[in-house]
C-alpha cells in the first residue's frame, strides 16, 4: 500500500503527475482538505480495502486548510501508517514563464506580479520541502523523462536521490549561465569552427564529435572532470542539494562544449544518475 502527498510549488507540474499516477493505477484525488488525510488514510490500510496506492494532491489552494497538513500528517504516523511526501518545484524563470505562456494569476497574487506569489508560496513551503521524501525538479524535464521518473520511484522501486542534474552547454560569447553551480571552460580543445568541413555542423553531429573526441586532451578532460563529477555527487546529496547545473562552456556554445556536455550526460546516466542535457547557445547565430 503506498499513499502519498503531492504538492509543490504552483505550476511545477502537480496535475501532470497526478494524471501519471492516474494512469499507473494509483487512486487521485486533487485539492484534498488536509483534515481529511487521517480518514481516508484510514480507509485505505484496512484489511481488504480495494484501495492499493493513493494519491491526494495538496497545496496553497488549500488556504489555511493547507497549514494543517503536518498536524494531520503525524496523527496518522501515530497510527502506523505510513505516508511520502513527493514534492516538485522549479526555478523562479520557468515559473514565472510557464504562467506567462497560460496567461493565468499566481494564487497568491491575484492582483500582483507573478513573482511575488512565487515568492510568498516558497517562503509558505519551506518546511513542506524540507520534510519531503522525494524532490523532483521540472525545470529542464520533458513530460516523458517526468514520467519515467514516476515510474522508477513508484513502480520499480529504485533507489532514489533528490539530486536532479544538468549537464549545460553554452557559449562564453553568450555569457556564463546564471544558475550554473560548476563551470568548464574547454576552449583549450582544438576548434572545429575552423575547419570548413565542419564549420556547419554542431556537437551532436557525428563529423564533430568524432573530431572533438579524437584528441587526446579531451579524452583526459573528460576521464577527470567524471572522476571529479562522482568524488562531489554524493557529498551534495548529503549536504542536501537537490539541484545540481554543470556548465561546459566554449566559444560559441555550438561545437566542444556541445560534445563534451553530451559525453558527460552519457557517462552519469550510465552510473544511474538522474540527468538532463540543455545545449543553451547551438542554435545561436553563427558568425
Amino acid at each position: 500500500m503506498q499513499l502519498i502527498i503531492v504538492t509543490g510549488m504552483s505550476g511545477a507540474g502537480k496535475s501532470t503527475v497526478l494524471k501519471f499516477l492516474e494512469d499507473l493505477g494509483f487512486f487521485c484525488a486533487d485539492n484534498l482538505p488536509p483534515s481529511l488525510i487521517p480518514k481516508l488514510a484510514e480507509v485505505c490500510f484496512r484489511p481488504g480495502s480495494d484501495l492499493e496506492n493513493v494519491a491526494l494532491g495538496i497545496d496553497i489552494r488549500g488556504g489555511n486548510l493547507f497549514q494543517d497538513l503536518f498536524a494531520e500528517l503525524d496523527a496518522i504516523k501515530n497510527e502506523n501508517y505510513t505516508c511520502s511526501i513527493l514534492y516538485l518545484d522549479a526555478s523562479d524563470e520557468v515559473l514565472q514563464k510557464r504562467y506567462k505562456e497560460t496567461r493565468r494569476s499566481h494564487p497568491l497574487a491575484k492582483n500582483e506580479r507573478v513573482i511575488t506569489g512565487i515568492e510568498k508560496e516558497r517562503e509558505l513551503l519551506e518546511e513542506v520541502k524540507r520534510r519531503a521524501t522525494y524532490i523532483i525538479d521540472t525545470s529542464q524535464t520533458l513530460t516523458r523523462q517526468l514520467k519515467e521518473k514516476l515510474v522508477e520511484i513508484f513502480v520499480e522501486n529504485k533507489n532514489f536521490t533528490n539530486l536532479v542534474i544538468t549537464v549545460m552547454s553554452f557559449g562564453f560569447k553568450y555569457g556564463i549561465p546564471q544558475d550554473a553551480d560548476l563551470v568548464f571552460d574547454v576552449r583549450f580543445i582544438p576548434n572545429p569552427f575552423y575547419i570548413p568541413e565542419l564549420k556547419e555542423f554542431s556537437g551532436n553531429d557525428l563529423p564533430v564529435k568524432e573530431f572533438v573526441l579524437s584528441h587526446e586532451v579531451s579524452k583526459m578532460f573528460l576521464d577527470k572532470t567524471i572522476d571529479m563529477l562522482e568524488f562531489l555527487l554524493p557529498n551534495y546529496v548529503c549536504e542536501g542539494k537537490n539541484q545540481l547545473v554543470i556548465a561546459i562552456g566554449c566559444t560559441g556554445g555550438r561545437h566542444r562544449s556541445v560534445a563534451l556536455a553530451s559525453e558527460i550526460n552519457l557517462a552519469l546516466k550510465s552510473n544511474g544518475h538522474y540527468v538532463n542535457v540543455n545545449h543553451r547557445d547551438i542554435d545561436k547565430v553563427k558568425h
